[in-house]
């Protein structure tokens, strides 16, 4: 009963808090409002210190779709998590994680924005090993440490912008624009927003946080830790543009949409595939925020929100109902078992493809018209355009799997739709997947967007997504493995299925291989040739010397007779030389 008064009452509280933070940032963006508030901590003479936060548009909006997400997330945890014995532990750890989020959107200043950035970090590795077995432990752990690599590049920043006497980058940005430093401050950031946002070579662990709970990995995977890294590119997004880091980024986000898209499509555990669209979505839109155009950016970071946790509440319900079984290969026929659960993880997965009218069409084809008029390279070109082929390819393959194929697990299991706690969570998400997309577009944007190219290049869209859709139909047919040509090349397959090596590279790579060389540097070095020439030399140089200087302090006569002696036979042999 605790936990169920803690889950409503966080529930209620955020869903009041995102209704109102929705209509101020509406009523901000028509009246273009920034306001900022400051709170004096203390003051020491000269030096104040100050806690702001910045309130515009973006932030609002923003604000509002996390905590929207997050009251959804919480009140379908109340049945989804109904067996674990720490349910007030999980809420509170969801209810940090939204409050380090709310840190990291409201803060102009780069020292708050650690607070958030390190606080979703810390929660994260927390939710992430909460079932404590080895894979989770293994997975928080490079979900820590190469989320480590981007906070060390931010203190560095924030180091570095003490030169402008301010943390409040938001004052500075026309300024450093124009200012050498700009370069190295905004390399650091880039390379921060590179490991939060799982960019390569950093895409590893996103995938492996997929050991947390499923509510978690609804809300993680959506609109908060992921999604950090592009939130902070858009407020900087002043300082790249039209620059070489923003075209390095263009290749480095491309060449991740094109990765993930490819591996999605070899990949079997249901969580997976829907984390490496995560990282699909999330190269496209470092992409084209690298273009340039931030609003689009973060209009598909709202869209994308939307439709990504409804994706991971039907993953879960179906898990749910599975008894924890996540391979794709033992699901089929759920149009006939759970109607309800596929026909929302089916929207979610059209909207995903940028089905017409709902709420990822506005956003990716708006995105891949504006590619179709931008300047850029045939490669960039490509790859935009065959990664939006590979996302429809792995969703039809998904929908293959989960609708056509028959069900290859136990008959014994109960599948049905009788959680109505998850259902009501799925039917708030439902309605914005659909309606969410147009609404946000006559917000965000002052006219409707009307782009006027020619009918090959109109078509050309439409034409990539009936391709890529009939290619992940068709080849997850049995009948058609015949045709299928990629099983024949076992290396390409591995190679596509692994991400390109990168866990290895991270896990292994990062960890054998230097830890190996420093054993051998330390053994043969250190305890080595500089231990022989060095101090040990000298130590046993010095023992010999002391037993000598020992061996004359005793009071021994044979010693002072040898002394005598050669005494008298110095003054002897002086003395005959004096003669001659």
């Amino acid at each position: 009963m605790e936990f169920i008064s803690i889950c409503f009452l966080a529930f209620i509280f955020l869903m009041f808090i995102s209704s109102v933070t929705f209509f101020l940032g509406v009523y901000f963006m028509v009246y273009d409002l920034v306001y900022f508030f400051e709170w004096e901590i203390f003051s020491i003479n000269s030096t104040m210190m100050v806690s702001v936060l910045i309130f515009d548009w973006i932030s609002l909006f923003f604000m509002s779709f996390v905590l929207f997400i997050s009251a959804l997330v919480i009140y379908y945890s109340k049945d989804y998590m109904a067996g674990e014995l720490f349910l007030n532990r999980f809420i509170i750890l969801v209810l940090l994680f939204v409050f380090s989020m709310m840190m990291l959107i409201l803060s102009p200043n780069l020292i708050s924005i650690l607070l958030g950035w390190d606080g979703l970090g810390l929660v994260s590795y927390c939710l992430v090993i909460y079932y404590q077995n080895i894979k989770s432990f293994n997975a928080g752990m490079l979900t820590a440490l190469s989320n480590r690599l981007g906070d060390v590049a931010f203190l560095m920043a924030i180091a570095w912008m003490l030169n402008y006497g301010s943390w409040n980058f938001l004052f500075y940005l026309d300024f450093m624009k124009q200012d050498l430093e700009m370069t190295v401050i905004c390399g650091l950031v880039i390379f921060a927003a590179m490991t939060k946002s799982a960019q390569i070579p950093f895409s590893s662990w996103l995938p492996a946080a997929m050991a947390a709970p499923t509510p978690v990995s609804a809300l993680v995977h959506s609109s908060t830790l992921v999604t950090a890294g592009v939130y902070l590119l858009i407020r900087f997004n002043n300082l790249f543009f039209e620059t070489w880091m923003g075209q390095f980024l263009l290749l480095v986000s491309c060449l991740t949409m094109f990765m993930a898209g490819l591996g999605a499509n070899f990949e079997f555990d249901l969580k997976k595939i829907i984390a490496l669209s995560t990282l699909s979505q999330l190269g496209l839109m470092m992409a084209i925020l690298s273009l340039g155009f931030f609003k689009l950016a973060f209009f598909h970071l709202l869209t994308h929100a939307l439709f990504k946790a409804l994706l991971f509440m039907c993953a879960g319900a179906i898990i749910h109902n599975m008894k924890n079984s996540q391979d794709i290969r033992d699901m089929g026929m759920f149009s006939i078992y759970m109607p309800f659960t596929i026909s929302c993880l089916n929207i979610a997965n059209l909207a995903l493809c940028g089905f017409p009218f709902l709420a990822g069409f506005y956003s990716k084809d708006l995105i891949l018209e504006m590619v179709l008029v931008s300047y850029m390279n045939l490669f960039i070109f490509f790859l935009f355009f065959f990664s939006t082929g590979l996302t429809v390819s792995y969703s039809f393959r998904l929908f293959y799997y989960l609708f056509v194929m028959d069900m290859n697990q136990s008959p014994m299991n109960i599948l049905n739709d009788s959680s109505l706690v998850m259902s009501k969570s799925m039917v708030g998400l439902l309605i914005f997947a659909i309606i969410g997309g147009s609404m946000m577009n006559w917000l965000i944007f002052p006219f409707s967007f009307m782009i006027c190219l020619t009918l090959p290049y109109k078509l050309s869209i439409l034409f990539t997504c009936i391709i890529g859709g009939l290619l992940g139909y068709l080849g997850s047919f049995v009948s058609f493995f015949s045709l299928n040509k990629s099983l024949s090349f076992y290396f390409f397959s591995f190679f596509s299925s692994s991400m390109w090596f990168l866990p290895v590279l991270s896990t292994l790579g990062v960890s054998k291989i230097p830890l190996n060389m420093g054993f051998s540097l330390y053994k043969y070095i250190d305890q080595g040739w500089i231990e022989y020439f060095g101090v040990q030399h000298l130590f046993n140089y010095f023992i010999k010397l002391s037993k000598i200087f020992q061996f004359i302090q005793f009071n021994n006569l044979k010693i002072h007779l040898m002394l005598f002696c050669f005494w008298v036979l110095s003054l002897i042999l002086v003395m005959l030389i004096l003669i001659s």
